[in-house]
């Protein structure tokens, strides 16, 4: 069904690593903590941004609706202040946790560098030092997958981006899966970042397509464990498909049990949240959680040292403010457009984040 290309890389600067006591949690989130002991906590998070375009028109691209004389009429202030609605919620994640708001992000639904830099830049993220990690993917879109971080607590070693290929369909084309590794305040940790093929033509008939995407990402992390044994590897994207549909629960051998989880599984850290009725997004009045941040046996309680960061916790972000506020899709994502008429809103997706815990050495 799928077969890996060869990867494309890039020459990487590293930055040398400031090893930084994180702060202390808010009130609420260290009641389940015991209070004898410090810990190191850390964010990772996940969000798709809903079509984060520039202005221009790229060819051979199909990005022309994005433009000022395009179907939405895409300007610059209309981009501007999607800049801003972004980079307000990516300030606002994790701070339940840490001052410093996430330490590294995933996202989807970009277009190019250009407009992920601007992103990082804005006046609510440029005092982070936010760096990134990008390649163009052939998506016939130009859709991409990135990864964000802040340098004094990860430190990018390598990075490569992967392609899937359909035998059957060779003019096909998705997005990459991005891997990158590199050091969590000393840790190696491996991140996986993907953007699953939609359910476009129904979720069915369009099934195959995300079973072969959760197969290059099994033969990704299948690699990294031949590797390394003892490599930490968190998956995070939007699979356009709940953690209950075969793309998850069989192509990547993804459980909900972080206790009874077996060698060759995966840890779903958003499954439980899914099975509570809470999603990230919505479709005809029904919730979806498709934005999932999944992780090896080696993060979870059973495997995970108290010593090493191992998974504490998964939430939802869905501030007031990025909700619809009334209407029969009041509590809905308040999203950018609808259509071709544009709300000025977030994202149609709600973002996600999981919190790493260890115990101080």
């Amino acid at each position: 069904m799928f077969k890996l290309s060869f990867p494309k890389q890039k020459a990487l600067v590293l930055t040398p690593i400031l090893l930084v006591i994180l702060c202390l949690p808010s009130v609420g989130f260290a009641q389940s903590l015991d209070t004898k002991k410090q810990y190191d906590l850390v964010c990772i998070g996940f969000y798709n941004i809903e079509n984060l375009f520039d202005t221009l028109d790229t060819p051979n691209v199909l990005d022309e609706e994005f433009t000022p004389t395009g179907t939405k009429k895409w300007t610059s202030e209309r981009y501007h202040q999607k800049l801003q609605n972004n980079a307000h919620v990516i300030h606002d994640m994790g701070l339940d946790v840490s001052q410093d708001g996430l330490a590294v992000l995933g996202l989807c639904e970009l277009e190019n560098e250009k407009v992920l830099s601007d992103l990082i830049k804005t006046d609510a993220l440029k005092s982070r030092n936010y760096k990134m990690v990008h390649y163009d993917s052939p998506d016939k879109r130009g859709v991409d997958v990135a990864l964000v971080y802040q340098p004094k607590y990860f430190t990018v070693t390598s990075s490569k981006s992967y392609s899937l290929f359909l035998p059957a369909d060779t003019s096909w084309r998705t997005r990459d899966q991005l891997l990158v590794s590199g050091d969590l305040l000393g840790e190696r940790v491996h991140y996986i970042v993907c953007h699953y093929p939609s359910r476009s033509g129904g979720e069915k008939e369009s099934e195959h397509l995300r079973v072969a995407a959760a197969g290059l990402t099994a033969s990704i992390i299948d690699s990294l464990g031949k590797a390394d044994p003892k490599a930490k590897i968190i998956l995070m994207g939007d699979l356009n498909d709940n953690p209950n549909n075969a793309s998850v629960t069989e192509g990547l051998k993804a459980v909900s049990s972080k206790e009874k989880i077996k060698k060759g599984q995966l840890f779903n850290a958003s499954q439980n949240t899914f099975e509570s009725g809470v999603g990230t997004l919505t479709w005809k009045g029904n919730w979806f959680l498709f934005d999932q941040i999944i992780m090896n046996r080696e993060l979870t309680k059973k495997c995970g040292a108290k010593r090493n960061f191992r998974f504490y916790k998964f939430e939802i972000f869905d501030a007031p403010y990025i909700k619809e506020a009334e209407g029969k899709y009041a509590g809905n994502p308040f999203r950018t457009y609808v259509g071709n008429d544009f709300k000025g809103g977030y994202s149609d997706h709600f973002p996600v984040y999981t919190v790493l815990i260890r115990e101080k050495k």
